[in-house]
């Protein structure tokens, strides 16, 4: 079920015309060479060579205890000296002590408790993007993690609206998680209203891997053949530190300089934390858990070389799971929270081959990611990629019981949706648990979408097919500027306020953030 282009570009009538959209599109070309939204921040120390660094794995957490239904851990936020950049520390704002944060593993089905703490010199707040998790437990942006509790005087509010006066905060909380959902790649990050931005880019993000029967039954590679590889971009000060263009480094007022209201990049990829690292592999299939963690960055990732036929990133899932089948993949197109799991076999390449992962949306050192240096020994492989991995059901647009339009701009000081800043509590829609509806996501400039509690399925993108990254499950899409987006979605098991916003970071922490109230 799609809709023409002109009605889809008009919907939002009152909030963006369709003259405005399709007017903006040249301007919008010139403001985004490459297809890269936001300013560069070039860092003030020469860089370090290209794969130089070992590709570090981020160490999975064990349970501090377990019962029949639950496993329980226990994360703490505090600050870290880490070695990122040779001859250098930077200060990082670590879970556990590291950068990413360490991995948690559940299985679905069986109930996961964690239990964050904060040293921190400010308030955090934890998101599990892509969990199916109750509103208490969600990462509501004002459910304040804080160093000694208590309230916060003076909470600042985001560009454009009012200061929130004070809010209240614990020194620690649990954060409950059914796991009644697929298998998926999943990360958790800060969530703090008006400061995700600079939190998130200081190093608080990790993985949550889920896991289920019908995945592990497939055969895909596992253990040390299997990779999680958060990317992101980072800039550096002549000392090591990260440089980040926020209007109040002691977060007394959220929101970065004027320049760099359209998203903050680096000049720097790391990948799990280190610079352009290079992994050793055998000549064996190995599994990639992408994920683009950078506050604004999109990424366009290729193999170079690529192996002979082509199609060297075959993949097999999305942000919400797996696909159905697998699909062969030239280049991955991420935006900003968008995870894509994919199987490489390196037994295509010559022994002793170095292939690398490059970013054709980069340039000079931004269009190098990492590389594989692949070994010369034969090696035992009995992994395999089925040609069906599972069935998805399809959410039938037909019986849709509404359609409701979001429009993302700029406005005023800030980025609205539907011509508004965010406010805390105010619901912009308020679907009915178990409802299938179209929502529909018109934008002026680029914003990749993110929806809480339940992935979608896109329909289609200015009245067309879906894109090439659209399949599967999603719970982040990347929309173009000048451009719409269709999906369906259907909200389950969890009734009260979740949250919608542009998952550029800058963009969420200058108000374009809403809510949406599930109701039973």
């Amino acid at each position: 079920m799609s809709i023409d282009r002109r009605r889809f570009l008009t919907a939002g009538a009152g909030v963006l015309g369709a003259g405005a959209l399709l007017g903006s599109a040249p301007f919008l070309d010139r403001l985004i060479p490459g297809g890269q939204p936001g300013l560069l921040v070039a860092s003030g120390l020469p860089l370090p060579p290209s794969y130089q660094a070992r590709l570090p794995i981020p160490s999975v957490l064990r349970p501090t205890s377990t019962d029949a239904t639950t496993d329980y851990y226990q994360v703490t936020a505090q600050v870290a000296q880490l070695q990122l950049l040779p001859d250098r520390t930077t200060e990082v704002w670590a879970y556990q002590g590291s950068f990413p944060g360490p991995t948690i593993e559940s299985r679905s089905g069986r109930r996961t408790v964690v239990t964050h703490r904060n040293q921190l010199p400010h308030p955090t707040v934890v998101h599990l993007h892509g969990g199916h998790t109750p509103r208490e437990s969600d990462g509501y942006p004002l459910d304040l993690i804080t160093p000694s509790g208590g309230t916060v005087a003076a909470m600042a509010g985001m560009a454009g609206m009012p200061g929130m006066g004070t809010a209240t905060g614990q020194p620690q909380r649990d954060y409950t998680y059914p796991m009644n959902q697929r298998a998926a790649t999943l990360w958790y990050h800060d969530h703090t209203m008006g400061f995700t931005g600079p939190n998130v880019y200081r190093g608080l993000a990790g993985f949550h891997l889920v896991r289920d029967d019908e995945e592990l039954a497939l055969g895909l590679p596992q253990g040390p053949r299997e990779l999680p590889l958060m990317i992101t971009d980072r800039a550096f000060t002549a000392d090591g530190g990260f440089a980040y263009p926020a209007l109040d480094p002691d977060q007394g007022r959220p929101g970065v300089t004027d320049p760099y209201m359209n998203g903050v990049l680096g000049d720097v990829i790391l990948v799990n934390g280190a610079p352009w690292p290079a992994a050793e592999v055998d000549r064996a299939r190995y599994r990639l858990r992408l994920l683009n963690a950078s506050n604004a960055r999109r990424y366009r990732l290729e193999l170079d070389p690529q192996p002979p036929g082509g199609g060297g990133l075959v993949q097999i899932g999305s942000d919400g799971g797996l696909l159905e089948r697998p699909l062969a993949q030239d280049a991955l197109e991420l935006a900003p929270a968008e995870r894509f799991d994919v199987v490489v076999d390196f037994a295509r390449y010559r022994p002793g081959t170095r292939v690398r992962l490059v970013n054709r949306l980069g340039s000079g050192s931004t269009a190098e990611v990492m590389c594989f240096d692949i070994g010369t020994a034969t090696v035992t492989d009995d992994s395999r990629v089925p040609d069906r991995l599972t069935t998805i059901e399809r959410l039938d647009p037909a019986t849709a019981k509404t359609t409701r339009t979001f429009t993302f701009q700029r406005g005023g000081q800030g980025w609205t949706i539907n011509g508004e800043s965010y406010r805390p509590g105010r619901a912009l829609a308020r679907p009915r648990l178990g409802d299938v509806e179209i929502w529909r996501f018109v934008t002026d400039f680029h914003h990749p979408v993110h929806l809480h509690l339940d992935p979608f399925q896109v329909l289609s993108r200015n009245a067309a097919a879906p894109g090439p990254y659209d399949l599967g499950w999603k719970d982040t899409v990347d929309v173009l500027p000048a451009q719409g987006v269709e999906v369906a979605v259907r909200f389950t098991d969890y009734a009260g306020n979740f949250m919608l916003h542009c998952h550029n970071l800058e963009h969420e922490d200058m108000a374009m953030m809403a809510e949406f109230a599930t109701v039973g």
